[in-house]
């Protein structure tokens, strides 16, 4: 039996955001949990972001937003990502995104918005129990 390939997990900030610190420590604790991590940089649009998940032909697409262009660009990115035949990627948020604002981005797509402060073993188990529901990731054969 073959290894089992690692979780591909595509990390993105949207718009203006130039806050890294939040996205570079989730970066770290998933590759240290051994999840491949390609990191798209800095102001990226939506477009930009679903182009790079399709591309590298992630599993999951997690976008961190500091600031409040959330309810604007993570809309679009699901709706392009659905588009572009890639819906069945998993889509998670993070940053400082209101309470209020959680059921419009659950509507548009995203399973789980992680706040600040979320502990990042909380973030590896939630995309670790994610995997294992799905016996072949997203866009891979078993």
């Amino acid at each position: 039996m073959a290894p089992e390939r690692p979780l591909r997990v595509l990390l993105a900030k949207l718009g203006m955001d130039t806050h890294t610190v939040g996205i570079t420590v989730v970066a770290h604790a998933l590759r240290e949990a051994g999840m491949e991590v390609i990191f798209t940089g800095l102001k990226q649009t939506p477009e930009a972001v679903a182009r790079a998940a399709v591309q590298e032909d992630v599993d999951v697409v997690g976008v961190s937003s500091l600031s409040a262009g959330h309810t604007r660009s993570l809309p679009r990115l699901a709706q392009l990502l659905r588009e572009q035949g890639a819906g069945d990627k998993l889509l998670v948020a993070g940053g400082v995104i209101p309470e209020e604002d959680v059921p419009l981005l659950v509507e548009a797509g995203f399973a789980r918005i992680f706040t600040m402060g979320t502990d990042t073993r909380d973030i590896v188990g939630y995309l670790r129990s994610w995997r294992d529901t799905h016996a072949t990731p997203a866009g891979h054969t078993a």
